[in-house]
């Protein structure tokens, strides 16, 4: 009995987990649409695409069937609320470029986590479990970009997927050796937040290719 409620615990956390990432992730689609002054169906549309996005994928490459969302619409209203909320309150943001950085942090670490450990779930080795832990990281952003006309993050010199391949990594180790799964959840997103933080507060970055002059043949 109590194997089977330390199990239904766990599952439950994986699952209060995801709604969490989904919320701060669309709350960063929203603040990206307030930055191009959208309308509140634009507001309601980025922050869903943004949310859920990444899970998508995730759900599709694992041939999981019918993805996520669709048996539990619960994620797509949090998705909408967070853009309604967000078309009324982001005005009173001082900085919203700020804000969008550390709420896409947030989400970055929490996806990294769920994502790895749903890949996990469904049979997936380690090295594809850390994969889909940064694909459910990073391709919802990635959609908000490219639909906002903005460089995706990803794509910049700022630390952003090493952060969520780092987190996801730490977590399916801890996973995999017995550590526990709160424990696993609780490093993984403390490692990914904090490589990302330090990248924004600090400016760390990846080094970048220099262009050099072509050599004549």
């Amino acid at each position: 009995m109590s194997q089977w409620w330390g199990q239904w615990l766990e599952l439950r956390g994986i699952y209060w987990l995801d709604l969490c990432g989904v919320a701060v992730f669309a709350a960063s689609g929203a603040l990206t649409a307030s930055r191009k002054q959208m309308d509140i169906v634009g507001f309601c549309l980025i922050a869903t695409v943004t949310g859920i996005g990444g899970g998508t994928i995730r759900d599709l490459l694992l041939g999981q069937g019918a993805v996520y969302w669709i048996a539990s619409p619960e994620y797509v209203l949090i998705c909408i609320a967070a853009g309604v909320l967000l078309f009324f309150t982001a005005p009173f943001l001082e900085s919203r470029y700020k804000a969008l950085l550390w709420a896409d942090a947030a989400g970055l670490a929490l996806f990294c986590v769920t994502g790895a450990e749903k890949a996990l779930d469904a049979g997936a080795p380690l090295p594809v479990a850390v994969i889909m832990g940064v694909m459910t990281a990073t391709f919802g952003g990635i959609i908000r970009d490219v639909l906002c006309a903005e460089v995706p993050l990803v794509l910049r010199k700022e630390i952003y997927a090493t952060a969520a391949a780092a987190g996801a990594l730490v977590d399916v180790m801890l996973a995999l050796t017995g550590a526990g799964l709160i424990w696993a959840q609780v490093a993984g997103f403390l490692t990914a937040f904090g490589i990302r933080a330090v990248g924004i507060a600090f400016g760390v970055s990846l080094p970048v290719y220099k262009a050099r002059a072509g050599r004549d043949y």
